[in-house]
Protein backbone atom coordinates (compact mmCIF):
# COMPACT_ATOMS: atom_id res chain seq x y z
CA UNK A 1 0.00 0.00 0.00
CA UNK A 2 1.12 3.54 -0.76
CA UNK A 3 2.55 5.64 2.11
CA UNK A 4 -0.26 8.10 2.78
CA UNK A 5 1.67 10.17 5.35
CA UNK A 6 2.79 12.59 2.63
CA UNK A 7 -0.72 13.19 1.22
CA UNK A 8 -1.36 16.76 2.39
CA UNK A 9 -3.59 19.40 0.86
CA UNK A 10 -6.21 16.97 -0.45
CA UNK A 11 -9.93 17.67 -0.68
CA UNK A 12 -12.45 16.48 1.88
CA UNK A 13 -13.82 14.19 -0.86
CA UNK A 14 -10.37 12.59 -1.19
CA UNK A 15 -10.24 11.87 2.55
CA UNK A 16 -13.81 10.48 2.52
CA UNK A 17 -13.03 8.16 -0.39
CA UNK A 18 -9.65 7.09 0.99
CA UNK A 19 -10.87 6.37 4.53
CA UNK A 20 -13.90 4.46 3.28
CA UNK A 21 -11.80 2.44 0.82
CA UNK A 22 -9.34 1.46 3.56
CA UNK A 23 -12.16 0.46 5.92
CA UNK A 24 -13.83 -1.56 3.17
CA UNK A 25 -10.56 -3.25 2.20
CA UNK A 26 -10.01 -4.21 5.84
CA UNK A 27 -13.42 -5.84 6.23
CA UNK A 28 -15.28 -3.22 8.25
CA UNK A 29 -18.16 -3.19 5.76
CA UNK A 30 -18.51 -6.95 5.21
CA UNK A 31 -21.76 -6.81 7.18
CA UNK A 32 -24.43 -4.14 7.40
CA UNK A 33 -23.83 -1.40 9.98
CA UNK A 34 -26.54 0.91 11.25
CA UNK A 35 -26.15 4.67 11.68
CA UNK A 36 -26.52 4.55 15.51
CA UNK A 37 -23.57 2.14 15.68
CA UNK A 38 -21.48 4.39 13.44
CA UNK A 39 -22.30 7.46 15.53
CA UNK A 40 -21.38 5.58 18.72
CA UNK A 41 -18.01 4.79 17.17
CA UNK A 42 -17.48 8.50 16.45
CA UNK A 43 -18.46 9.25 20.04
CA UNK A 44 -16.02 6.64 21.36
CA UNK A 45 -13.17 8.37 19.52
CA UNK A 46 -14.23 11.75 20.96
CA UNK A 47 -14.24 10.17 24.43
CA UNK A 48 -10.76 8.76 23.84
CA UNK A 49 -9.59 12.25 22.82
CA UNK A 50 -11.02 13.65 26.04
CA UNK A 51 -9.22 11.02 28.10
CA UNK A 52 -5.94 11.74 26.30
CA UNK A 53 -6.40 15.45 27.03
CA UNK A 54 -7.20 14.76 30.69
CA UNK A 55 -4.00 12.72 31.08
CA UNK A 56 -1.80 15.29 29.30
CA UNK A 57 -1.09 12.90 26.44
CA UNK A 58 -0.74 15.43 23.62
CA UNK A 59 0.33 12.88 21.01
CA UNK A 60 -2.60 10.58 21.78
CA UNK A 61 -4.98 13.56 21.85
CA UNK A 62 -4.07 14.49 18.27
CA UNK A 63 -4.25 10.85 17.16
CA UNK A 64 -7.73 10.46 18.65
CA UNK A 65 -8.91 13.63 16.88
CA UNK A 66 -7.67 12.08 13.65
CA UNK A 67 -9.64 8.92 14.52
CA UNK A 68 -12.78 11.06 14.90
CA UNK A 69 -12.30 12.39 11.38
CA UNK A 70 -11.54 8.94 9.98
CA UNK A 71 -14.77 7.56 11.45
CA UNK A 72 -16.78 10.49 10.04
CA UNK A 73 -15.10 10.25 6.63
CA UNK A 74 -15.69 6.48 6.47
CA UNK A 75 -19.35 6.81 7.46
CA UNK A 76 -19.85 9.61 4.93
CA UNK A 77 -18.30 7.49 2.20
CA UNK A 78 -20.55 4.55 3.01
CA UNK A 79 -23.69 6.70 3.11
CA UNK A 80 -22.77 8.64 -0.03
CA UNK A 81 -22.86 11.94 1.83
CA UNK A 82 -21.34 14.98 0.12
CA UNK A 83 -19.47 15.95 3.28
CA UNK A 84 -17.38 18.58 1.51
CA UNK A 85 -20.50 20.30 0.16
CA UNK A 86 -22.24 20.07 3.53
CA UNK A 87 -19.20 21.51 5.30
CA UNK A 88 -18.95 24.46 2.91
CA UNK A 89 -22.69 25.15 3.22
CA UNK A 90 -22.54 25.03 7.03
CA UNK A 91 -19.51 27.34 7.15
CA UNK A 92 -21.47 29.80 5.01
CA UNK A 93 -24.47 29.63 7.38
CA UNK A 94 -22.25 30.08 10.45
CA UNK A 95 -20.46 33.06 8.91
CA UNK A 96 -23.74 35.01 8.85
CA UNK A 97 -24.85 34.24 12.39
CA UNK A 98 -24.69 36.97 15.02
CA UNK A 99 -22.00 37.07 17.67
CA UNK A 100 -22.50 34.17 20.10
CA UNK A 101 -25.94 33.52 18.66
CA UNK A 102 -28.51 31.84 20.87
CA UNK A 103 -27.35 33.49 24.14
CA UNK A 104 -25.99 30.17 25.40
CA UNK A 105 -23.30 29.82 28.07
CA UNK A 106 -21.09 27.43 26.12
Amino acid sequence: MKDLSTERGKTIDWYVNTCHSIATDHGWWDTSREIPELLCLVHSEVSEALEAYRTFSDENFVEELADVLIRIFDMSGHLGIDLEGALLAKIEVNSHRPYRHGNKRV
